[in-house]
């Protein structure tokens, strides 16, 4: 599902340029779930910026389910995008002026798809907030927010689900909610996990733990996430 070859990103500072990301290269099957932790600063978001094509990398190959991105032009990695990528983010993203129900919807709309709405509540029942559906943005919670996003990110039934700290901002109730969400759409459709957390629980439940520091990825133990969160 996911292939990167010597992926390198590196900005341009003053003088000087630097490395986020040093020949990296990943390989994940399909339903596989595999967690990234690391420090902050170390690249675990701009990696996923450039597995969902929305950053380019300096250098490198990125190809999702067999299609190489980096040959793909804007619209058609957006095109991808809407089609088989569910993206959870720690910034939100709603629009302020759609309801829950319509920010769930609205990327069935975009596609032309049928029974939006009726599959957009049901996506929001199984997230908690199906009483929530008429409320705007304003007036939820940041975890009810949260939550209305990770539905947004699952209501097309994605192939791949790329989320960092998709329970951050969670109390672990609602967390629970989410995990279980989450690897039941794994177990049930075959959809493929790359998990970016400090949630010792949900790194533990995925099939490989990886960390990312010094630009590259190697193997992680999830019972030593404790010093990952404490230097983050």
């Amino acid at each position: 599902m996911i292939e990167l070859t010597n992926l390198s990103r590196h900005y341009s500072m003053a003088d000087s340029n630097v490395s986020v990301l040093k020949d990296l290269s990943l390989c994940v099957q399909s339903a596989e779930r595999v967690a990234i932790v690391g420090p902050s600063g170390s690249g675990k978001t701009t990696l996923l910026l450039i597995l969902t094509g929305l950053e380019s990398p300096s250098s490198g190959v990125v190809k999702i389910a067999d299609q190489s991105l980096t040959k793909m032009t804007a619209d058609e990695r957006a095109d991808l995008r809407s089609k088989h990528i569910g993206i959870v983010f720690q910034s939100f993203h709603l629009i302020p002026t759609l309801t829950a129900l319509e920010n769930v919807a609205l990327p069935l709309e975009i596609g032309g798809q049928s029974n939006s709405r009726k599959r957009a509540m049901a996506m929001l029942d199984k997230v908690g907030l199906a009483q929530r559906g008429s409320h705007y943005p304003a007036q939820l919670s940041g975890g009810e927010q949260q939550r209305v996003a990770i539905a947004r990110s699952l209501v097309h039934e994605p192939e791949l689900i790329v989320a960092d700290e998709p329970t951050g901002n969670l109390d672990e109730k609602t967390g629970n909610i989410i995990m279980k969400l989450l690897f039941d759409l794994n177990r049930d459709n075959g959809t493929t996990l790359l998990l970016v957390t400090h949630d010792n629980k949900l790194a533990a439940s995925c099939d490989r733990t990886l960390q990312l520091e010094n630009g590259k990825l190697q193997p992680f133990n999830a019972a030593d996430l404790n010093s990952t969160r404490s230097n983050s």
